[in-house]
């Protein structure tokens, strides 16, 4: 996710006040950093997959496989009408288990050839009880039909999240962390990755687009249109999306046979020339980061001046003020936060952090820019509140403050604190090593320690875990003190 300009200022604000609130703590030990928020097993069954920023998200008791989900949509009435096949292999028995689904209305639910049992509960919840219990280990389908208006699923501290309308008359899903279940049923955590297939009818004139592969459209003789969608790589439900409009399209190939598929909303298409530019920036990012791990590339430009650009899997979404440094940002997420995904929100550096100093390597690389002057006058010019975010674990609600301007600054401190070599050692093996997972904050300090061989414990408590400015021996190593 890339911020926008305009919510600059508000953040900081959040920032400001979040350090208020952290004035009464004693300060961090010296070498250790604190105890992180823990994450907790999801029992069977349960609400909620066990991130204490977000306990009612996702559920327990079943890794889910893939999502076939088939929708059709009415741009005049707003309308959506869903069916929703969720293949997932079950973790434990399963008298009873729970999907994500905010506000549609569900006429019918089966698990495997059987009607099943459910009710609504709490904000998204839709509790199941199948005809017969489904045994650990088993792989098992539920299908869920619905109906209704979507909503918006609330408004974060970058604006409003889930299904939107479109200037146009169209319709569009973005958000972080919530977005999917606005129009599907899902098992709605980062923890859970599956493949994902979209069937999306709409009136003939209105087209789609979404994640991954595109197939053949369907046309029918009743006057609408099925497009088709295939996602083979895993994702995590808020990197899916569905773009309904009249677009215009672009497609080409990028070298080694990856497809692009680009698409224009109505007064966006200036944007063509922005996105020309997307090869270029794939290939400087895999030089940086290694091989491009999605299977598609390409981009939805939207003509909405929303708060943020979304890094929707092989396929951002961006804002009507997107340049290319948001093209930089956003694709860079496709190693840092899709292929490699949080284990947690309390990890949310490990996606915006490198996404950010991604526009510095950028910035360096394209326009000669000296990123030590840079970081200088970064550090030299920084308010109060600049230093009072954590950068992990630093609260439900705070996820997308610091992450953009102190993230990439404490980046390029550690860069000169452990080297070059190191530092690009890093940038490749770490994706690498967890492509198409998740991955936690700790583990990356461990793995950047393994790397160095290196006791950086000190380092990551005044930079990472810290609501303070770093001392000087961590604020200015290697060629950043003069």
């Amino acid at each position: 996710m890339h911020r926008g300009t305009a919510v600059r200022a508000a953040c900081l604000a959040l920032a400001a006040v979040s350090l208020a609130a952290c004035t009464s703590r004693s300060a961090p030990e010296a070498q250790q950093p604190p105890e992180p928020t823990t994450p907790v097993e999801a029992k069977p069954g349960a609400d909620g997959a066990g991130d204490p920023y977000y306990p009612k998200d996702g559920n327990g008791g079943y890794d889910v496989v893939g999502y076939h989900v088939s929708v059709s949509y009415d741009p005049e009435s707003r309308s959506i009408t869903g069916d929703t096949t969720i293949t997932a292999k079950a973790t434990g028995e399963l008298e009873r288990f729970n999907l994500d689904l905010q506000g549609l209305k569900v006429s019918a639910v089966q698990v495997g050839d059987k009607a099943a049992e459910f009710e609504r509960t709490g904000e998204h919840e839709l509790v199941i009880t199948p005809a017969t219990a489904v045994k650990d280990g088993a792989t098992f389908a539920t299908r869920v039909r619905y109906s209704g208006v979507p909503e918006k699923t609330e408004e974060g501290n970058l604006g409003e999240n889930g299904w939107q309308i479109a200037t146009s008359g169209g319709a569009f899903a973005a958000g972080e962390p919530h977005s999917a279940t606005s129009w599907y049923p899902a098992n709605d955590t980062p923890r859970d990755k599956a493949t994902f297939k979209l069937d999306a009818r709409v009136p003939n004139g209105w087209s789609v687009i979404s994640n991954g592969l595109e197939k053949p459209a369907t046309k029918g003789t009743d006057g609408w249109t099925t497009y088709h969608w295939e996602e083979p790589t895993r994702i995590t439900t808020y990197l899916t999306t569905i773009g309904i409009d009249k677009w215009t399209f672009d497609r080409s190939t990028l070298p080694g046979g990856v497809p692009l598929v680009s698409a224009y909303a109505p007064g966006s298409e200036d944007k063509q020339q922005v996105e020309s530019r997307l090869p270029e920036v794939l290939a400087f990012l895999a030089s940086k980061f290694g091989p491009y791990p999605q299977s598609a590339a390409g981009g939805i430009y939207i003509n909405e001046n929303i708060g943020f650009s979304l890094e929707t899997q092989g396929r951002p979404i961006y804002a009507s003020w997107a340049e290319l440094d948001v093209v930089v940002h956003e694709n860079a997420h496709q190693w840092y936060g899709d292929s490699v995904s949080v284990q947690s929100w309390a990890d949310i550096c490990l996606n915006e952090c490198f996404a950010s100093y991604a526009q510095w390597l950028w910035d360096e690389a394209k326009k000669g820019v000296n990123l030590d002057d840079q970081y200088r006058r970064t550090v030299a010019g920084a308010p109060q509140q600049f230093w009072g975010g954590k950068l992990y674990d630093m609260g439900a609600g705070n996820e997308f403050t610091s992450v953009y301007d102190k993230g990439p600054t404490a980046l390029h401190a550690l860069r000169r604190e452990i080297g070059d070599k190191s530092f690009n050692r890093i940038l490749k093996e770490w994706p690498a090593k967890h492509k198409d997972g998740n991955a936690s904050w700790p583990e990356f300090e461990k793995f950047v320690e393994d790397v160095t061989k290196k006791d950086l414990s000190a380092f990551f408590v005044a930079w990472f875990h810290s609501d303070k400015q770093p001392a000087d021996e961590f604020l200015y190593p290697g060629s950043l003190r003069k």
